[in-house]
């Protein structure tokens, strides 16, 4: 197969505040997003030769007539991309192809959800009318994770007090950096104490254990390297991409584990392999992972190379994914602060990369960032559809 290393840039980015956001509807969330993109890229709206759109939630259909009627775009083309909690990076990972295939030279990205608008506290459950004789049980997200811990502390010797401690690091971790996040949902620090007394949610995840809901958008622009040259000296460069999707091989197979994600490994992989990666653990700068809840994140760091199997406990003890650590990651306070509008997830994930990478991110920046990871994992344990994305300054 071919790569994708160092045939696309980035040369322009935007987010919006994610949160409850009453006083934005859609339209107002991808304008803003996409208005700050386009001033970051210094290129004007009529240069725009494509879109793509991510988006999983809508009242009615869903087109790229969306994003066109927003930003008022001229006849161009637009494909919406859904793909669960992988959507915005799906939609980032096309345009990526046909911009690489010279076939467009400048192109906008953009993700988008107004979660909270749509009545529900959470994310709905699968039910019989849509899966046709593919018949999913109605188990809401926190429980199918719950039992994801619960087999992960079991299989690796924690006490349910150990377990319950390691997941807490976690949250408090990402919460003192959603503190420096100013467009995170959450921005206050939380401590271990509060953390492991909080209501039960799912045993044995409680209140911190979950990610918000929330509201919002985030853009990109991308184009060649050699055009990107044209606009600004600190393009980003995207260095691999990887998707894979499950076919419920951990549900069907009675031997798998269930404490790893497959998904995740075999997109890693193959983004490893376009960006000639050989040791995660020390050749990535800093990752922004898809910390649903706090368990995701920890079985993530194994299942990405960044902690041997089993031995996830010791970093996080010895404060290694911290930002003074050896390899920080959600440094923005990841999905648990930063919030979670679905269609939106990935690229702000890329957001956060594409600043830390530019030296941008004031007191959270990580100290001489050249390679970052963004990481998605959507569906349920035994079947996910998973996306990991590496990106690199040009000093890297």
């Amino acid at each position: 197969m071919g790569s994708i290393k160092d045939r696309v840039a980035i040369i322009g980015m935007g987010c919006t505040k994610f949160g409850e956001r009453w006083d934005k509807s859609l339209d107002d969330l991808m304008v803003d997003s996409a208005t700050e993109a386009i001033a970051d890229a210094g290129i004007k709206t009529d240069d725009i030769q494509a879109a793509w759109l991510g988006l999983l939630y809508s009242i009615g259909s869903a087109r790229g007539t969306l994003l066109s009627q927003a930003l008022k775009l001229k006849y161009i083309p637009i494909t919406r991309v859904e793909n669960a909690c992988c959507t915005a990076t799906d939609a980032f990972r096309n345009a990526c192809f046909s911009v690489a295939a010279g076939i467009y030279d400048m192109v906008l990205v953009a993700g988008a959800e107004k979660m909270k608008d749509s009545g529900l506290s959470g994310l709905p459950v699968s039910y019989a009318p849509y899966w046709g004789s593919r018949v999913e049980p109605p188990v809401p997200a926190p429980t199918q994770f719950a039992l994801a811990a619960t087999k992960y502390f079991q299989h690796f010797g924690l006490s349910y007090e150990e377990g319950k401690e390691t997941i807490g690091k976690i949250a408090v971790k990402n919460h003192y950096n959603g503190s420096l996040s100013p467009k995170a949902h959450f921005q206050k620090e939380v401590t271990l104490d509060r953390v492991i007394s909080a209501p039960m949610i799912a045993y044995p995840l409680g209140l911190f254990d979950c990610c918000g809901v929330s509201d919002g958008a985030a853009a990109a622009i991308i184009t060649r390297p050699e055009i990107a040259k044209n606009y600004r000296d600190d393009y980003i460069l995207v260095k691999g991409l990887g998707l894979t999707c499950g076919a419920k091989q951990a549900v069907l197979n009675d031997d798998y584990d269930m404490v790893h994600f497959e998904e995740t490994v075999t997109a890693a992989k193959d983004a490893y392999q376009d960006a000639g990666i050989e040791n995660p653990r020390e050749e990535i700068d800093l990752a922004v992972v898809h910390d649903c809840f706090t368990i995701t994140e920890l079985i993530t760091y194994e299942d990405l190379g960044f902690s041997p199997k089993g031995k996830a406990k010791e970093d996080i003890d010895a404060n290694f994914f911290t930002l003074q650590g050896g390899l920080p990651v959600n440094t923005d306070g990841g999905l648990k602060c930063f919030g979670h509008p679905i269609g939106a997830t990935g690229l702000r994930m890329i957001y956060e990369v594409y600043k830390q990478l530019q030296k941008k991110c004031g007191p959270r920046q990580v100290k001489d960032a050249r390679i970052g990871l963004t990481h998605n994992l959507g569906g349920y344990p035994g079947s996910f559809t998973s996306a990991v994305s590496i990106f690199g300054n040009r000093e890297a």
